[in-house]
């Protein structure tokens, strides 16, 4: 009887440890573990088949706080609707939210951030901001045709600033399969400098 009852107890604890092992994300940051989970999660991962099967976690930089950074936002009024050019034939709509401007590395830069007309018909949407980005970085560590980080007009403080956090950038989809279609980076959008910060080049 006791045998049975050590087999049992051996049997709970593999058990346990092998539950704890699934639960265990790859990432430095919250953010990085739940990137990590989504991809690998094969129901709305963008990787191919052949990737996923291997999939092991994206690769970031070290996380640096010196990329993290209080924009100020001024607002663009009367902003035009416009078609956005994308990797396919695709136009979505899009509107510029404004602008941001802030000092990175000692850099003056600016940014412009979009919204999107299109996800204003869904409710869940509705907040969010939409900000491609490439810098010196594009096609030599990051992904050539640019990083995207995602804001809401909620993350907007009452003195008019937001802050950025280039740490937490993730690629458009095109960049693990070519069967998406997104949204390029417009041309005012590049950084002066490199931003080795946030997500790498996929490694095929």
């Amino acid at each position: 009887m006791r045998k049975i009852i050590s087999l049992i107890t051996l049997i709970l604890l593999v058990s346990a440890c092998n539950s704890q092992r699934k639960k265990t994300l790859i990432g430095d940051t919250e953010y990085q573990q739940k990137l990590n989970e989504s991809y690998k999660d094969g129901s709305k991962s963008p990787l191919k088949k052949k990737d996923l099967k291997n999939f092991k976690g994206l690769e970031f930089y070290p996380v640096d706080t010196a990329f993290i950074v209080t924009a100020s936002l001024t607002k663009t009024k009367h902003a035009a609707t416009f078609e956005m050019a994308t990797t396919t034939d695709r136009k979505p709509l899009y509107k510029e939210y404004g602008i941001l401007t802030f000092t990175l590395k000692g850099i003056d830069c600016s940014l412009t951030v979009y919204q999107s007309q299109d996800d204003l018909r869904d409710e869940k949407y509705k907040d969010f901001l939409f900000l491609p980005f490439t810098d010196y970085s594009s096609g030599n560590g990051s992904y050539a045709g640019g990083r995207y980080m995602d804001l809401m007009t909620t993350d907007e403080k009452p003195d008019g600033t937001i802050v950025l956090n280039f740490n937490n950038t993730y690629n458009p989809y095109c960049a693990y399969n070519e069967k998406y279609s997104c949204p390029l980076t417009p041309r005012q959008n590049h950084l002066p400098l490199v931003v080795k910060a946030g997500i790498k080049v996929f490694k095929k």
